[in-house]
């Protein structure tokens, strides 16, 4: 998801060995746990490597009370602690999954157990697709095909071809977003109409299915691609979109009806291309993350998850009924703050809090409902063996 139109933005560019192509027979199982997670996306999964990037020292991210809950500091995430990529990790029984832009830890051996490619305001289309459209591209570039290219100029140097890429990379689990909604973030946010953003819907989708596609021919074997969140309960498009008809909201949630069958049509395409990616790779196990089910789940029955407020945002401009303004970003002087993050969905009007992420995140580890096939059986939440660093 984006960062905020106020966000300090940055070229991606980086120079490192070419590609060596790689194939592989083995996968992580229940059985044969994940070594490591190897991730792409925005500010749903940057784990920093906004705030690490020439200029991105300066984003609101890298500032207070952005991780304040977990880590005592900020840390490049867009949270007030952890975000679902570390819960995932945690019961892998894995080290946080260090940013990219930020070297590894000890040397290259160091992202042999992890290493993350997103950014935050990221895109999975590239810029020139909205210079097209007329808009003045002023985010960041580091689309998923900057993202994918990091990945390929690093993987010479994370093994060598044969039998050790084959098992590191068969016992890796590839995260391959969320990705899709900053590209409708920009248009929503920039006027765009309804009927031409969802004409950009299929070629977003190619784009992270082709990204899978060449993952897999690479040697990527276990893959897990999140849907896209309820946008029509996000704080920053409740605000925007704000209506005076009550046929607009879902009288349950509060959500704006028209906003999330958006995000329903954005995932059931994703849907259907990868169960055609599964028939065409059948040695790969794809796994649907259903980002949008878990989410709307805490917003249909917040006290159950230990939640009160669901479309106010804990850190904000203190504007209206959603405390959500982009020219006032969390973390600037004059923005607020909640008391108690762990009782809210929102963290800044535009990411979720620790409490509504880990919510998610538990979900999809323990309750098959929420992923297809059931990321329970990749996970090792119940994991004795700890992989040396």
């Amino acid at each position: 998801m984006a960062t905020s139109s106020s966000s300090s933005l940055f070229p991606c560019y980086l120079a490192v060995p070419l590609l060596v192509l790689l194939y592989s027979s083995s996968r992580c199982s229940g059985s044969s746990c994940c070594q490591s997670i190897i991730s792409f996306g925005d500010s749903i999964a940057d784990t920093g490597n906004l705030v690490l990037s020439p200029g991105g020292g300066a984003n609101h991210a890298s500032r207070f009370p952005y991780g304040e809950t977990y880590f005592g500091r900020p840390t490049g995430r867009f949270s007030d602690g952890r975000i679902i990529i570390d819960f995932v990790a945690e019961a892998m029984g894995l080290p946080f999954v260090p940013p990219f832009l930020g070297g590894p830890d000890g040397g290259a051996d160091g992202f042999r157990r992890g290493v993350n490619f997103a950014v935050a305001g990221a895109t999975a289309l590239d810029n020139g697709f909205f210079r097209e459209k007329g808009l003045d591209v002023d985010w960041t570039n580091c689309s998923l095909s900057v993202q994918l290219d990091w990945f390929k100029q690093l993987l010479p140097s994370l093994c060598t071809p044969g039998s050790e890429c084959t098992d590191i990379l068969g016992r890796s689990l590839f995260l391959v977003g969320e990705i899709g909604g900053n590209d409708y973030n920009y248009l929503f946010m920039n006027g765009g109409m309804l009927d031409e953003i969802r004409s950009s819907i299929p070629k977003v989708i190619n784009t992270i299915v082709s990204t899978v596609t060449e993952l897999i021919s690479l040697g990527a074997r276990t893959l897990v691609v999140p849907g896209n969140f309820p946008i029509g309960c996000v704080p920053m498009y409740l605000k925007k979109f704000q209506s005076e008809s009550e046929d607009d909201y879902d009288l349950r949630t509060g959500c704006i009806k028209w906003l999330n069958e958006f995000s329903e049509y954005h995932n059931s395409m994703l849907l259907k291309e990868l169960d055609r990616l599964r028939q065409q790779h059948p040695y790969a196990t794809i796994i649907y993350a259903d980002y949008y089910k878990a989410a709307l789940s805490i917003y249909r029955s917040p006290s159950s998850f230990g939640i009160n407020v669901t479309l106010r945002a804990c850190c904000g401009s203190g504007d209206g009924p959603y405390n959500n303004n982009v020219v006032i970003s969390c973390g600037s002087k004059t923005s607020n703050l909640c008391d108690d993050p762990s009782r809210y969905v929102s963290w800044d009007g535009i990411h979720l809090t620790e409490a509504a992420y880990r919510a998610i995140a538990n979900m999809l580890l323990n309750d098959g409902s929420f992923s297809q096939p059931p990321v329970v059986n990749f996970a090792c939440s119940q994991i004795e063996l700890k992989v040396e660093q």
